[in-house]
């Protein structure tokens, strides 16, 4: 098994990556109350809109409404520690599987390089980093895909392909234009639904170094 990297480390320190993204869903639920205003259905509208606000609009230095934004730096704050978080957790999954040092480095450097390029979702080349992030995250997901496969934790893989077909939706939305109206909703809904699976093999990780623990 492809632990090497990550069997020294306290098990509770696996455990990280959720914590991460408990305290990004918290600041980014800061940002929405700080956020002034201006949906792109609705220049005008009070405050953040659930139904028509894209989570990138927190990180725009004006609202949509024309007013300073004092949502962004609670928002950016919220980006880094996710980032962070999920950089450590593609450093710690393969750890997860019985996998070869090439198909675990596959997986570890696709989906670090992934958050790395996350990261500058809020430049002004949101497009091109998001394009390029999306690349190598399907990279380190298929990767994922065949070690929770050959490991037969088969619920963590179905709920994997459920993230990837949300994903998915999300891209032909985004670029086709089509059912563009509805957008916002699903990228809050699949954002969820991943960090949430996420979660989960972040909690899987930690069984398995408990166990290692354990057994050492």
């Amino acid at each position: 098994m492809s632990s090497s990297k990550s069997s020294a480390l306290h098990p509770y320190c696996r455990l990280l990556p959720v914590a991460g993204s408990i305290v990004y869903l918290a600041l980014y639920a800061v940002a929405v109350a700080l956020y002034p205003g201006g949906s792109p259905v609705d220049r005008t509208s009070p405050g953040f809109s659930w139904l028509h606000n894209y989570w990138c609009n927190l990180l725009n230095e004006s609202a949509l409404n024309g007013q300073p934004n004092p949502a962004r730096p609670v928002a950016l704050l919220a980006m880094s520690i996710l980032c962070l978080s999920l950089t450590f957790f593609w450093y710690l999954l393969p750890g997860l599987f019985k996998l070869s040092s090439l198909h675990a480095n596959a997986i570890r450097v696709s989906g670090i390089l992934a958050m790395v390029f996350a990261s500058f979702i809020f430049t002004g080349y949101h497009d091109l980093v998001i394009t390029i992030a999306g690349l190598f995250g399907l990279v380190a997901l298929t990767g994922t895909f065949v070690g929770l496969y050959k490991t037969q934790l088969h619920k963590l893989l179905g709920f994997g392909v459920l993230c990837l077909l949300l994903m998915v939706v999300n891209n032909y939305v985004y670029y086709t234009g089509h059912f563009l109206y509805f957008l916002p909703v699903i990228q809050k809904l699949t954002l969820l639904v991943v960090l949430t699976w996420l979660s989960l093999l972040t909690i899987q990780v930690y069984r398995v170094g408990k166990e290692h623990k354990l057994h050492s």
